[in-house]
């Protein structure tokens, strides 16, 4: 099992990017997805998460600036992120719990990082 994230970069304060990661390989079902963020010094932060029933949990410092979404059919999920500020430099990655085989636990999975940096 593979995530594969990607549509980080650099951003001037304000603006917009949407990031992507798609799930692949051999797996049954997929439960929640979510992102994660990491900047310099700091510890591994929740940004959102969404449930398969599409339940959507967001940190509070991105609540209404940041919108997380999945389409099941592609085994993905997005995050669009705008508004951005100088404080949410950082690496995201994303995350999701996949069942590989029938009788088999969820298990957690991990995509690389994607850098996103806001600057002027």
């Amino acid at each position: 099992v593979q995530l594969q994230a990607s549509g980080g970069g650099l951003v001037q304060p304000g603006g917009s990017l949407r990031l992507s990661c798609v799930a692949s390989g051999s797996f049954v079902a997929i439960n929640s997805m979510g992102w994660y963020r990491q900047a310099p010094g700091k510890q591994r932060e929740l940004v959102a998460t969404v449930t398969a029933g599409g339940r959507k949990n967001y940190a509070d410092s991105v609540e209404g600036r940041f919108t997380i979404s999945r389409d099941s059919a592609k085994n993905a999920v997005y995050l669009q992120m705008g508004s951005l500020k100088l404080e949410d430099t950082a690496v995201y990655s994303c995350s999701a719990l996949i069942r590989r085989a029938w009788g088999r636990d969820f298990r957690d999975y991990w995509g690389q990082g994607t850098q996103v940096t806001v600057s002027s």
